[in-house]
């Protein structure tokens, strides 16, 4: 495991923006993304498109300042969704692929065997396009592990090179995730990715412990905002991860903190 090959993707402007209290507008939405491409950022998750023509319009001003970070959209698994996103131009599409019962049955009323030629059907129409593509395991830490890893052979076959493990409902712990990516991260070719909510105030602690399990892109927001309780914290995670290095450079932590009081002050505004 190499602590230093580890990608931040910041959901502040999608997971993040679903914090009561938080409404951004197309302005503002820029200008955050401006500033994490400051911090070095990987990856800016930066919205749904299917959302409205605001959403839309920010996504493609993103675009428009030409960042070092990587854009991605999140989509339903749906055409309608991602063509919306192929609008926008951006760097990465990702989709969110359902893999809980839970979610397939009482909230789709479908069956896992729709949820895998679904997911082929909208992965082979984005890649037709030409744009690289990711899929989220969305509710998989209450899914059957089996078909977790039915649905990421399924989307590698067709050359997805990277799923994310989503803890939809915040109840992760660390043994747990760790386990299971490394279950995942030994089976297959298949980058790893982690989304985590800190309902048990765990999520610094699982998204370390999907790193150590092989996990190399690791969702964060800036001051943990999000949904309920809130997502992995961007300068906490940090701070954890530059206390498990023995080695490489050390990060400027207060230059981040300035940069994040700079997001934190148009978040509340």
């Amino acid at each position: 495991m190499d602590w230093n090959d580890v990608y931040i993707v910041d959901t502040s402007l999608r997971d993040g923006e679903q914090q009561a209290g938080i409404a951004l507008g197309v302005k503002e939405k820029v200008e955050i993304a401006a500033l994490l491409d400051r911090l070095g950022i990987y990856q800016i998750e930066a919205g749904t498109p299917a959302m409205g023509q605001d959403e839309k319009r920010s996504i493609v001003k993103m675009m428009e300042l030409n960042l070092d970070s990587k854009v991605s959209t999140w989509n339903r698994m749906n055409i309608h969704d991602l063509q919306h996103s192929i609008d926008c131009g951006v760097d990465i599409i990702h989709i969110s692929v359902p893999a809980s019962d839970i979610h397939i049955k009482s909230k789709l009323n479908k069956d896992r065997t729709w949820v895998i030629e679904n997911m082929k059907k909208c992965i082979s129409f984005v890649k037709e396009k030409g744009f690289e593509i990711t899929i989220g395991l969305e509710d998989a830490s209450r899914a059957d592990f089996l078909f977790v890893m039915d649905i990421c052979k399924a989307a590698l076959e067709l050359g997805v090179k990277r799923a994310r493990y989503a803890d939809t409902v915040g109840i992760l712990y660390p043994k747990r995730i760790f386990e299971e990516i490394k279950e995942i991260c030994g089976a297959l070719e298949m980058d790893m990715g982690i989304h985590v909510h800190n309902d048990m105030g765990m999520a610094v602690a699982n998204s370390i412990a999907a790193v150590q399990g092989g996990a190399k892109y690791i969702d964060c927001t800036i001051g943990g905002i999000g949904e309920r309780a809130g997502n992995c914290s961007y300068i906490q995670f940090i701070q954890a991860l530059e206390a498990m290095k023995t080695e490489g450079g050390s990060t400027d932590i207060e230059q981040l903190k300035k940069i994040e009081q700079e997001i934190l002050t148009i978040l509340k505004h």
